[in-house]
């Protein structure tokens, strides 16, 4: 062969021209210049059928609720000019009641509603309940979507889808879904009281979802989201929600008389910490309240003067009482008008006592 060196030389130069001219002739031969052609989906996972027919089902019951401090309201916008907060409702029945919670209506009495399909209209309070975080605004003279079906908390478990629909940040219906991330949690709410049975959640609640439902997978209401733990104020996958039981049991309550009544007899109790730093093993009743049914039933608070304790309640109705919230528990599914048996400690003695209860939100 005639020069060797050359061939390869000319063979190696063609090699690299193919190469650095490799995109332009891709561009040229291989580009998509017309639309290219849809390859077929196929058929939604069962979790995806689940949330789409969820959303759809469900999504035109849930509304926007926005609360004026004064000020017009831009009904076009939805926006206000004066000082405002919105969140999130359901439909509740047919007579256009709408549950959302308290701390979204507050104590305004000027509520605009705005629906799935845009319209705006204002709504009435029909009441509040701020120990459970609930409140009721009514739309008269329209037409609203179904109610929105209601499940049971009783059953629920740790694990089980949930899905949230609301207006965070004013982004109106967003769906978020989760799961059960814990069960009888506790949450304080206004008035120094708690909810017990609170449900946890890891579905994605922020800022404007508050007042929306907590579903199953069945499109069920289960509870009404209320709150997240977040140090920013924003989701960290720590949401709660009202359970359902409770939302059943206040919300009629507020649609008939427009309040509900807080029971209790008369204490005030130390908290957990102080009563472990006292040793108590129950509830520290600190002081009662003069004329009240603790005092008529001879409870006895903290004496200051000698540093002793007085007593502790240790069952209530034959529970066993380790804080606060556990004797709220009982007080709230025993009326007004009746009693409720404690088991009482007092300087290493224990004795039955009956005490009354009364609506403590009236005195």
């Amino acid at each position: 062969m005639r020069n060797p060196s050359r061939a390869i030389l000319i063979a190696v130069i063609a090699l690299g021209a193919i190469w650095l001219l490799q995109p332009l002739v891709r561009s040229y031969f291989l580009a998509a210049s017309e639309p290219r052609a849809i390859a077929p989906r196929g058929a939604l996972a069962d979790f995806e059928q689940t949330a789409v027919s969820l959303f759809e089902r469900v999504s035109p019951s849930v509304v926007q609720v926005v609360v004026q401090h004064g000020g017009p309201l831009s009904a076009q916008e939805g926006s206000e000019s004066g000082q405002s907060g919105a969140g999130t409702g359901f439909v509740w029945d047919d007579a256009g009641n709408i549950v959302t919670n308290a701390h979204v209506v507050g104590t305004s009495d000027r509520v605009m509603i705005r629906t799935a399909k845009g319209d705006v209209m204002p709504a009435e309070v029909v009441g509040r309940a701020p120990t459970y975080d609930l409140a009721v605004v009514r739309i008269a003279g329209r037409t609203l979507p179904p109610r929105v079906a209601v499940g049971a908390s009783a059953d629920l478990k740790v694990g089980q889808a949930v899905f949230a629909i609301g207006n965070p940040f004013g982004l109106d219906q967003s769906l978020t879904m989760g799961i059960i991330s814990a069960l009888k949690r506790r949450m304080p709410t206004a008035g120094g009281r708690e909810v017990a049975d609170v449900i946890q959640t890891d579905a994605a609640i922020n800022p404007g979802n508050s007042g929306g439902p907590l579903l199953d997978s069945a499109g069920r209401l289960i509870g009404v989201n209320t709150a997240i733990l977040s140090p920013s104020g924003t989701n960290a996958g720590v949401g709660f929600a009202i359970p359902v039981d409770i939302v059943n049991r206040v919300v009629p309550e507020l649609i008939r008389t427009g309040r509900v009544p807080t029971p209790g007899i008369g204490i005030v109790a130390a908290n957990e910490s102080a009563a472990t730093r006292l040793g108590a093993e129950g509830i520290v009743i600190v002081n009662v309240a003069p004329g009240s049914p603790a005092e008529r039933a001879g409870l006895r608070g903290v004496d200051r003067m000698a540093a002793s304790i007085g007593d502790v309640i240790v069952e209530a109705n034959g529970k066993p009482m380790r804080r606060l919230s556990d004797l709220t528990d009982v007080l709230e599914r025993t009326k007004p008008g009746d009693t409720v048996t404690l088991q009482v400690e007092r300087g290493g003695e224990r004795r039955s006592v009956s005490v009354g209860v009364v609506d403590i939100s009236r005195g």
